[in-house]
């Protein structure tokens, strides 16, 4: 009978106090699964399942995993499929950023605890990737990941669109008077046409170009869109690699490095990619144990241009950037500026991979030449200064250039619902040079919900004004756009210096200068500080106290820290 850490099904025995009890009685129940000696001596490969009724993203996960499977029985392994969590970034409250680190967990325990040599997983929505490859990382097997794929675009009006940049440039019209009830229910209807991830930069996408930019995914898989035979061929070749990996002993350490991570800030800058993946980032090296800072992100995605012509920093869409070659043809445009010498899960360095994919050049749809960026420099900056002491991030790309550097008097709000029910009161105090402040949207206060990019006022936005500067301790969604300061560290639920803005105080914004300034002197801030109390508007469910008792800050990643809880 096999013994304990034999590879396959007999590998992490469950304990009943005699281990020859423990394999047979596995063998017992395996056989009623059909199972045979043939197939319990084959490589064991998990498949870490995120299909749920409530993640359109994932609507076409069942065919994707059976591709994963088809991969991995034709290298010689054994596929067995295990549900996980799935996060629905449109159908969580108060948001999927709140349960990102449970998932994380749970994947982590399921892998660790279930018998298996290597693991496939299978995520796309905007946190599933980060959250698996948090828990691949931490677990330490071979782990290789597959994501969902883009949406296609539909049409509207002539004109090609997608969710979601185009859905909030549609609310924004709509709230704006710009076009009626109709046409709003006439673009929604045709904004997300199938299956898929946002068609846009957003999170997903995003993460899903820096999981493979870190080597997790095969060159390439990162941009093919959800409803293709071509995702599908990515899912067997995964599933073929996976057993590769695991015959060849290939764990997560063995490939990630410092450059890893610094190659995956470049990317970052280089596609304008979401600002949601700097916290990601930083969680996920955390999880690697590699010293990597927000200071690090921040240097590595301004020294490259945005390349990739993707909404919200361009005017494309995530079909133009695959056609165009997608990560690896991205990585040829920018090889100066990448560590070839980073290892993927096939074995490969990048330099391998790019020596065997020709270069092409860009059509200027998807991907821009260097000499005709979308943007100079990397589409990512952190500030500082007396309101962001550990530092608050602005997608650049993706701002008004003539607000980069302004000074306004704040317009305070105090929580979510005090701006739900005052930003459209038509007596607000407010102008198109204010400074929308939004308080008590960090990880502590409300798990980070994607409400940095406050609406503009109703009253100012039928003058048409389309854009302010927004600042706050929240998150914006990757499909985003405007002038808008987030992740304002450390956050005001727990006594940031963002907690003591009033109305009326001046705020000075200097990007040219990394700067982030409240005009109001460092002995007032503190006086104002003195009265502060600690405060969340979380739950105190069994999660809901962990969190609390646990969450990092947005410039550590808000990962989970559970140092305070071990005896």
């Amino acid at each position: 009978m096999k013994k304990e850490n034999t590879p396959g099904f007999f590998g992490g025995l469950t304990s009943y106090g005699d281990e020859g009890f423990s394999c047979f009685l596995r063998k017992v129940f395996l056989s009623s699964m059909g199972y045979d000696d043939v197939d319990l001596s084959r490589p064991l490969i998990g498949i870490a399942d995120t299909s749920s009724g409530y993640v359109t993203c994932h609507r076409e996960m069942p065919q994707l995993i059976e591709a994963i499977k088809r991969g991995i029985l034709q290298s010689g392994g054994l596929p067995v499929v295990f549900p996980t969590a799935s996060l629905p970034e449109i159908m969580m409250n108060p948001t999927s950023m709140y349960l990102r680190n449970l998932m994380a967990m749970e994947t982590e325990e399921l892998i660790r605890s279930q018998p298996m040599d290597g693991v496939v997983l299978v995520g796309g929505c905007d946190k599933t990737v980060p959250a698996q490859l948090m828990a691949g990382i931490s677990a330490g097997i071979p782990f290789m990941q597959v994501v969902a794929g883009p949406m296609i675009p539909g049409r509207w009006q002539g004109q090609k669109v997608g969710a979601c940049t185009d859905c909030r440039a549609a609310w924004s019209d709509y709230r704006g008077g710009r076009i009626n009830e109709s046409q709003i229910n006439e673009v929604g209807a045709v904004l997300a046409p199938s299956g898929g991830t946002c068609t846009v930069m957003g999170t997903a996408s995003t993460m899903a170009c820096i999981s493979e930019t870190l080597g997790f995914a095969i060159a390439g898989s990162s941009t093919a869109a959800a409803p293709t035979g071509e995702r599908l061929v990515i899912g067997a070749k995964t599933g073929r690699a996976i057993v590769q990996a695991v015959i060849d002993k290939r764990t997560p350490d063995k490939i990630l490095s410092r450059g890893s991570f610094l190659n995956a800030a470049t990317v970052l800058g280089a596609i304008g990619g979401s600002t949601n993946a700097i916290v990601h980032l930083l969680a996920i090296a955390r999880r690697a144990k590699i010293e990597f800072t927000i200071d690090d992100i921040a240097e590595a995605s301004a020294s490259v241009p945005v390349l990739v012509n993707c909404k919200p920093s361009g005017t494309g869409y995530m079909d133009d950037f695959h056609a165009d070659g997608g990560v690896p043809q991205l990585l040829h445009q920018i090889s100066a500026n990448i560590d070839l010498n980073s290892l993927t899960m096939t074995g490969q360095s990048w330099e391998d991979i790019l020596k065997e994919i020709a270069v092409r050049v860009p059509s200027g749809a998807g991907i821009k030449e260097l000499s005709k960026p979308v943007s100079p420099k990397g589409g990512l900056r952190v500030l500082r200064g007396n309101l962001a002491p550990d530092g608050a991030v602005i997608k650049v790309s993706a701002a008004t250039s003539s607000l980069l550097n302004h000074e306004g008097e704040a317009v305070v709000f105090e929580s979510l619902e005090d701006l739900m029910e005052r930003i459209d009161d038509p007596n607000l105090k407010v102008t198109a040079d204010s400074v929308l402040v939004l308080k008590n949207a960090g990880p502590y206060a409300s798990g980070m919900p994607e409400a940095g990019a406050l609406p503009i006022p109703k009253k100012l936005a039928q003058a048409g004004v389309r854009d302010m500067v927004r600042i706050s301790d929240a998150r914006m969604s990757g499909t985003a756009f405007g002038t808008v300061v987030l992740h304002i560290s450390p956050e005001a639920a727990i006594g940031g210096p963002l907690a003591i803005v009033k109305d009326g105080d001046r705020i000075k914004l200097d990007v040219e200068n990394n700067q982030l300034e409240l005009l109001v002197s460092e002995s007032e801030i503190a006086n104002r500080l003195k009265s502060h109390k600690r405060s969340s508007s979380l739950p105190d469910t069994s999660w809901g106290s962990i969190f609390k008792a646990t969450v990092l800050q947005a410039s550590e990643g808000a990962d989970i820290d559970t140092t305070g809880l071990r005896g």
